[in-house]
């Protein structure tokens, strides 16, 4: 009854929305036609390629991205050489289609030898019309949407669609740092050969800056959110791309991948889910796990940005104290946290370069 209501308003919306003289002004002076932006050369380039799915995992809807194979286990069956999976952890919002800039350079740097997939957080994408948020109401009592859900949740899709013998690399981004440190605390007998912990968010997340400014928000405000992003739900598709293209009007070299990934995630549901997530981890990403550090250090690279306010300088400082023996960089070259924006290729050319001698060593 809900999903016929909102389609409904929805309908209703278009009908009043629908000429492209409206919609024309959502679009700041200079900005080009965001549906013209969704269909750059370099976006058409990304569909050659890529796989998107949505799946059911733990019960709840998962959007995965897939560069190479869409099956690991078929694959196994007619390759002779080690099996290997790049596997992409996101931040939150967990939307695979920020990280598509990032996975086509990966794939294409490994001259496609390699795939590269990223599993999104589950209910961190708007449903098709043939599926639910999840597939059963026993779901909700699993928690899954919640921080510790979403790590069962990526350890379940290692376990279901990535064959055991495979050896795995993880880029983990922002929590996915966190979610990645986990899945390899959890499940030792996972063949990681190299984890690349990009802008980590491991410890005292509400301490920081942008911690500070957002704890409130998640923890006690996050419903007021809810009702302008519904509202905004019910726009037609081009109205919003064009909101969202104002909204990132200040990023210099703004992907435009970053249009279609943004406008997905404008959805109640979807938005809900999110910010639940982010509500966890500030209440439970605390205390840095240096036992988990300490086990895995030689399989570990840490990328820590320089201007960063979800991860500030000084837990740079602190890691390098306490680790130095580890694998811990400094960004020298300005990237943001939010480094999918405009810096994915640059972001996917350094880690190519960390990881190239791990999966070199596969061959020999």
């Amino acid at each position: 009854m809900r999903r016929r209501l909102i389609a409904l308003l929805q309908t209703r919306a278009r009908n009043v929305f629908a000429t492209r003289k409206d919609s024309d002004v959502f679009l700041a002076p200079g900005l080009a036609d965001p549906a013209e932006a969704m269909r750059s050369p370099k976006s058409e380039s990304f569909r050659e390629d890529a796989s998107m799915e949505r799946i059911y995992c733990r019960g709840a809807l998962t959007e995965l991205l897939k560069y190479g194979p869409r099956d690991l286990h078929a694959a196994a069956k007619t390759s002779n050489s080690p099996s290997v999976l790049i596997l992409i952890i996101p931040g939150n919002p967990g939307v695979v289609g920020f990280y598509k800039t990032f996975m086509w350079t990966l794939y294409q740097a490994f001259n496609r030898q390699y795939p590269v997939w990223s599993v999104g957080h589950a209910g961190h994408c708007a449903p098709p019309d043939s599926m639910d948020m999840v597939k059963d109401a026993s779901v909700m009592e699993e928690d899954v949407f919640g921080l510790n859900g979403q790590i069962e949740h990526k350890l379940a899709f290692l376990s279901e669609h990535v064959p055991r013998d495979t050896h795995l690399v993880l880029v983990g981004h922002s929590i996915g740092c966190y979610i990645t440190l986990q899945i390899m605390k959890r499940n030792p007998e996972l063949k990681v050969i190299k984890s690349v912990l990009l802008f980590p968010v491991i410890e005292r997340m509400a301490c920081s800056p942008q911690g500070q400014v957002m704890t409130p928000v998640l923890c006690r405000l996050r419903y007021a959110v809810y009702l302008p992003v519904f509202l905004l739900s019910l726009l037609p598709e081009k109205l919003k791309a064009g909101l969202v293209q104002l909204a990132l009007r200040n990023v210099y070299s703004l992907d435009t991948t970053m249009i279609p990934a943004t406008v997905s995630l404008i959805n109640v549901d979807c938005i809900g889910n999110a910010m639940y997530m982010g509500s966890q981890e500030m209440r439970l990403v605390l205390e840095r796990d240096n036992s988990t550090i300490r086990q895995h250090l030689n399989k570990l690279i840490f990328y820590y940005g320089a201007i960063d306010h979800w991860c500030p300088v000084q837990y740079y400082c602190d890691m390098r104290r306490d680790f130095p023996e580890g694998d811990i960089r400094l960004c020298e070259r300005g990237l943001r946290h939010a480094f999918v924006l405009d810096a994915g290729e640059e972001m996917a050319n350094m880690t190519t370069e960390w990881i190239r001698d791990d999966l070199r060593g596969l061959k020999q």
